[in-house]
């Protein structure tokens, strides 16, 4: 067997609803099936979900608040008002902040920004800054990405001489702030119709609103925010990202060039992933490390010289950011590991002194990724006993619910059930760390700590074709509730398999069914070589993609998790291949069996002897449970019985089969009834025969070897036919006529010939059939 990595939750299909989709809208049945499970269950839906570029963008004065913000805007605008925008420092709030600053510019506004310092000012709108703002005489303040909680600080504005509109897609509370307006899909009574915006999609309405008409020239900034942020790409959302996508890859920002281009992206291969593993990590950094207007600067420079060097500095800061997540979660692994071990941990809570605050949340995904435990990381201000940090989640634990529960010593914490930040006095974490643990030992089991992956459906060899994946791509962009689909192939047979890349790090195989043949690849699974067996039947799990070499097109799987369900045969019959074994494919998971001491004594230096198993008798191998065990077969028992007792108690997961041998006796010459009824007349003609002085001339006479005669010679002497004395050999007269097979002697030759016959000298094939019918006999 090979273990997945991840549990698979497969997705099922109403197969009547599949025919309807495919008979109507004239797909295959895969892309069907892909539909239903993103919660397509009519025809029409599925029909808007495929052509998103006939849908058209809800009425922004639907939104709430709508018709009183852009009526303060024009009038802020018409009378010359100095406006302000107030940011937020991720990509979102980078993007929604250049939307409005562009359609304001556009409009003719005296428009500056404002996004304030993730580690001096924190998250959201303070009274520090209005101060500043209300200082530098601006008379309108609107926010974007943020503002919706800043009760306290909306109603200080009172005392200072300007208006506040909010724009904001975040949780609503219960308390609304009293600004001058707020525009919020998601406000108590709402019916716009849509509420999963991000916070450019709502800076993105309001510039519609206030522009009169679509202003589509500002979706390839919203389209950054809106995939970065990770909203449901569904809806608006789904329309913004497509046809932001659109516009970024014809783009004429300069600024956007310019970072494309640090990124290495052409514009021709622009995609959503091209947003979330390529600009926005970028975009992201600067707020990261440092204030965040050099980001926003970037996306509203025309000077192509600024764009280019502004561009530079955000990839330099990137580098910078990736180094500081490299080397926190490097101490953050080795403090779980040495502290707090996962196996003893059901939420893992990590703090080093002098941490940075921005990217905690990111080293905290990498542990989730890592351990698959919660996790909480903080960064310590020893000098003023702060705690400062980001936690993520997996299914099955309820963060917001479960911080909730310790408000006491959390005195500054929000988020969501997948995720959350805190501030919390650096004497109270290891309180934190029990109570979370006490919580999730109450809630989490075994089974919640291996991953889930969400497939999409199972699918044939026969399915795996140009026109389905082409028809796939129709579902892009993907993201949040529209993931890339996720096949699994089930009990497919290997025609090929080899380690690739430079490190050999990374699988390339074959796979056939039916028969159909498919490339794969698995990136960063070059390992599974090890541990999968020449004929075993493999299940894969992946995204279909198209390969394109050589004008050729071919369609393979992006391999990302594979497993055998059934018990597998490993070979390493070859004597030279005992040394590799041992030192570069044992694990701590196997057991090894011997049925010799002498093998152990032999072969000691190479064993891991807390994993030996010494065999004696039948009995003994009747209460060894290796049933689901990994178990390596050093040598040969007497018998083929023994091995049958070996596995009453169950089948193992894996054999890996070695047979070390002291001596061969296959290819000895086993006397037959015609030697041994000479050897007899021999000794009644010659009488009392000195075997230690004429044994090896009676061989060459023969053209035996001396083995030959010492086997007859001990079996005879065990059916009591001679005796022998200080090597001088005699018959006994009038001895009771017996069988050969009488001799234990003999019967045990017979069986080692048989045992090395059909499990030394026998092809893969027919030793796995040997154990199949072994472990038959063992069940019965």
């Amino acid at each position: 067997m090979l273990q997945s990595k991840k549990r698979w939750n497969v997705q099922e299909c109403d197969e009547q609803l599949v025919n309807e989709f495919v008979e109507n809208l004239n797909i295959t049945p895969l892309v069907a099936s892909l539909l239903l499970n993103r919660g397509m269950t009519t025809v029409e839906a599925a029909r808007e979900f495929l052509h998103v570029d006939a849908q058209t963008f809800h009425d922004p004065f639907l939104l709430h608040d709508m018709d009183k913000a852009v009526a303060r805007i024009q009038q802020a605008i018409d009378h010359n008002e100095k406006i302000m925008i107030y940011g937020d420092y991720d990509a979102d709030g980078v993007s929604s902040t250049s939307v409005m600053l562009s359609a304001l510019q556009q409009l003719g506004a005296d428009v500056d920004f404002y996004i304030p310092n993730r580690f001096t000012e924190g998250y959201g709108p303070n009274k520090a800054a209005f101060d500043k703002i209300s200082a530098g005489r601006y008379q309108l303040v609107i926010t974007v990405d943020t503002g919706i909680s800043a009760v306290e600080e909306t109603a200080y504005v009172r005392e200072l001489n300007f208006d506040l509109i909010i724009t904001d897609h975040h949780e609503p509370g219960p308390v609304l702030p009293d600004a001058y307006a707020i525009i919020h899909p998601k406000l108590p009574g709402s019916t716009y119709p849509f509420k999963e915006l991000a916070g450019v999609g709502v800076a993105f309405k309001l510039a519609h609103a206030l522009l009169g008409e679509l202003p589509e020239h500002l979706l390839e900034l919203a389209v950054i925010g809106t995939i970065a942020d990770l909203v449901p790409l569904v809806d608006e959302n789904r329309l913004i990202a497509r046809k932001g996508l659109d516009y970024l890859k014809l783009t004429k920002r300069t600024g956007i060039e310019a970072l494309l281009s640090v990124c290495g992206v052409k514009r021709e291969e622009i995609n959503e992933d091209t947003i979330g593993f390529a600009m926005a990590p970028r975009i992201n950094a600067v707020g990261r490390l440092q204030d965040a207007d050099p980001a926003v600067h970037l996306l509203m420079t025309t000077n192509a010289e600024e764009a280019k060097g502004l561009a530079k500095e955000i990839d330099a800061l990137n580098k910078e950011r990736q180094q500081i997540v490299n080397d926190i979660t490097e101490e953050a692994v080795e403090f779980v590991e040495s502290m707090y071990p996962p196996d003893e941990n059901s939420v893992l809570i990590v703090e080093g002194e002098g941490w940075n605050a921005g990217v905690v949340g990111i080293v905290a995904s990498r542990l989730v990724e890592k351990f698959y435990r919660p996790t909480i990381v903080l960064s310590i201000d020893s000098e003023n006993r702060i705690a400062k940090g980001s936690a993520r989640s997996i299914e099955g634990f309820d963060l917001f619910a479960n911080l909730s529960k310790c408000l006491d010593i959390l005195p500054h914490f929000g988020g969501h059930p997948m995720a959350a930040g805190m501030t919390l006095n650096s004497d109270d974490v290891e309180e934190l760390r029990r109570r979370l643990n006490e919580q999730a030992s109450n809630v989490l089991t075994e089974q919640d700590f291996i991953p889930i992956t969400s497939v999409d459906t199972v699918c044939t060899t026969e399915e795996i074709t140009l026109e389905n994946i082409e028809q796939m791509s129709a579902l892009a962009p993907f993201g949040m509730h529209n993931p890339k689909p996720k096949v699994l192939i089930k009990d497919v047979h290997t025609t090929s398999m080899r380690k690739i890349g430079a490190n050999k790090n990374h699988l390339k195989l074959v796979f056939e069914d039916s028969g159909v043949s498919v490339d794969a690849v698995g990136f960063g699974l070059g390992y599974i070589l090890d541990e999968v067996s020449p004929i075993a039947k493999v299940s894969l799990v992946g995204e279909l993609s198209i390969n394109e070499w050589n004008n050729m097109r071919k369609p393979q799987l992006m391999v990302e998790d594979i497993s055998v369900d059934e018990w597998q045969m490993f070979d390493y019959r070859s004597a030279v291949d005992v040394k590799r074994f041992f030192r570069q494919v044992f694990t701590d998971q196997m057991k090894v069996v011997a049925f010799h001491a002498s093998t152990i004594d032999k072969y000691k230096s190479l064993l891991p002897m807390e994993h030996v198993v010494l065999i004696q008798d039948e009995e003994q191998a009747k209460a060894c449970m290796f049933a689901g065990e990994q178990i390596v077969l050093l040598d040969l028992p007497p018998s083929r019985k023994w091995l049958e007792c070996l596995f009453v108690q169950g089948i193992p997961s894996r054999i890996y089969a070695i047979f070390l041998t002291e001596e061969d006796h296959y290819f000895d010459t086993i006397p037959t009834r015609d030697h041994f009824k000479w050897f007899y007349g021999f000794l009644a003609k010659k009488g009392p025969f000195d075997l230690k002085r004429y044994k090896e001339d009676l061989a060459i006479h023969k053209g035996w070897s001396k083995e030959t005669i010492d086997f007859m010679a001990k079996v005879f002497f065990e059916l009591e036919f001679v005796t022998i004395n200080n090597g001088l050999i005699s018959l006994v007269k009038n001895s009771a006529k017996r069988d050969l097979i009488e001799s234990a002697t003999y019967r045990q030759k017979q069986q080692q010939i048989e045992i090395e016959k059909n499990f030394i000298y026998t092809s893969y094939v027919q030793l796995k059939n040997q154990f199949q019918d072994i472990f038959k006999r063992s069940i019965e």
